[in-house]
């Protein structure tokens, strides 16, 4: 008999851990997939499932197109998180996995009356704070590499391979492109508990940028900082993981999970 892990290209559980109490759910940054949590597993409490969730035009998704807008992605990811949310989960996302998690939760609310047990969100502005930069998705080709550069996520041996960029571009010119069509829409503020994570030295988003996320939620709120850029949940992954382990822990014993 297969298992749900076996037959879902979506969801990717590097270690299946069927006496799970918890389920951890992350999402990756525009670009990425889910082969940035892959070792996640190994320095999070024993008593979690740790499951990536690999989008579109990545790895085992490789074949399907990826999305180019918000609502349309996460309206897909629901349905196929729903046989996995038989017992408690949280969500984690690092930059548009963080906008992804939040619209998630509210649809999971809106269309299924499901919640996860805590959002964290990751090197984000509060998704009520308008984006400040120009859109870069529809950017000439070399225009666009010059900012995926100045951004400083892409490694520069990946700018500089042609051949590789040629399947990364599409991917990341549709994750931006949902990113910056996102647009706001005021709803009932969420009962789920909310921790952010940010970088010292994120250009991309201020220490108050990440505070606002309190406004979204009528639960628990707090703000963790890292030495860091925007992608220091590579640079300073120890020590995230560690902070997650510790909020992890505290809430399996508060839930008596």
């Amino acid at each position: 008999m297969k298992t749900i892990h076996q037959v879902n290209s979506w969801v990717t559980c590097p270690k299946p851990n069927p006496h799970a109490s918890l389920r951890l759910f992350c999402f990756p940054y525009a670009g990425g997939s889910s082969l940035i949590f892959r070792t996640w597993v190994n320095s999070l409490p024993k008593s979690l499932e740790v499951c990536p969730v690999e989008l579109p035009g990545r790895l085992t998704q490789m074949k399907s197109p990826p999305f180019t807008r918000m609502e349309p992605l996460v309206s897909a990811i629901a349905p196929i998180l729903l046989p996995y949310l038989d017992k408690p989960f949280a969500l984690f996302g690092h930059s548009m996995g963080a906008l992804v998690s939040f619209e998630l939760t509210r649809l999971l609310r809106r269309e299924y009356d499901i919640s996860p047990i805590h959002l964290f969100i990751s090197g984000r502005r509060a998704p009520q704070i308008p984006d400040p930069d120009p859109p870069i998705h529809a950017l000439s080709e070399p225009e666009f590499i010059e900012e995926l550069r100045r951004l400083n996520g892409t490694p520069k041996a990946v700018l500089e391979n042609a051949e590789l960029m040629q399947l990364l571009i599409p991917i990341l010119r549709a994750d931006f492109a949902v990113l910056e069509t996102y647009v706001y829409s005021p709803a009932p503020t969420l009962n789920v508990p909310i921790t952010a994570f940010g970088g010292l030295q994120d250009s991309e988003v201020s220490s108050s940028e990440l505070q606002a996320w309190q406004e979204q939620t009528n639960a628990v709120f707090s703000r963790q900082m890292f030495s860091g850029d925007h992608f220091f949940l590579h640079s300073a992954k120890s020590l995230l993981l560690q902070s997650l382990s510790q909020e992890l822990n505290r809430i399996t014993s508060e839930f008596k999970l």
